[in-house]
């Protein structure tokens, strides 16, 4: 009899039927949004999740347009993201609970990033990269934690503007609609944060994250 062969579908399938499911995912996107406005604002005009718009920026420095050093932020998040994914893809197949395992390494990686941040250890263009690269491969991770995404939008907007200009509002829109505004949410939070007490510009996105991860033990004990 063949071996049954493990799926590469991302560690989280889209089983959210409970509020709670649900509710991780808002509060991942909002993470997402968060961790993209700080290291945008912070950081240095990347993005610590949107690949998108990584590859314009990268297309545009190579023209010879945007900040100086932009490129080198770019090729770094972009490398970091794709680690991050490599790595939730082997442990979407190798590790029992991959979700709680990848969801806790996220969370770890945010909260170190935090750390640094918050207790001025980021003080050198070395030490930012290094700070990127520690977010990106959180982002990376994430985006293999659930099939539903928690850290790239523009598929989800599409549809859901697509549904809703034919009259085709599905049951669960709602939540759709709930993490399109949990990212804004997030970068928001995040944004008056750095305006306010600039060390504490990275915590929302971990923070959000360990929620998250609450949220998602809590479903499973049920």
């Amino acid at each position: 009899m063949p071996t049954p062969r493990s799926s590469p579908d991302p560690a989280g399938r889209d089983t959210v039927e409970d509020p709670r499911g649900h509710a991780a995912l808002l509060l991942l996107s909002a993470a997402s949004g968060a961790a993209d406005a700080f290291v945008f604002i912070c950081v240095g005009q990347v993005f610590a999740g949107v690949m998108t718009g990584n590859l314009v920026l990268l297309g545009a420095s190579a023209a010879g347009a945007g900040e100086e050093g932009v490129a080198l932020r770019v090729v770094t998040a972009l490398v970091s993201y794709g680690c991050g994914v490599a790595w939730g893809a082997v442990t979407g197949e190798r590790v029992w609970r991959r979700l709680p395992v990848m969801l806790t390494i996220e969370v770890v990686l945010l909260a170190a990033g935090a750390v640094l941040w918050g207790l001025d250890l980021i003080t050198s263009d070395a030490d930012r990269l290094g700070l990127l690269a520690l977010l990106g491969l959180a982002m990376g991770i994430q985006g293999r934690i659930r099939a539903t995404p928690t850290n790239y939008f523009t598929g989800t907007l599409t549809s859901l503007v697509g549904r809703l200009a034919v009259g085709s509002w599905r049951r669960g829109d709602g939540w759709v609609a709930g993490r399109l505004a949990a990212v804004v949410a997030g970068a928001a939070v995040t944004a008056l944060a750095v305006r306010d007490r600039p060390t504490t510009g990275a915590v929302a996105a971990a923070a959000l994250a360990a929620v998250a991860l609450l949220v998602e033990a809590l479903q499973r004990r049920r």
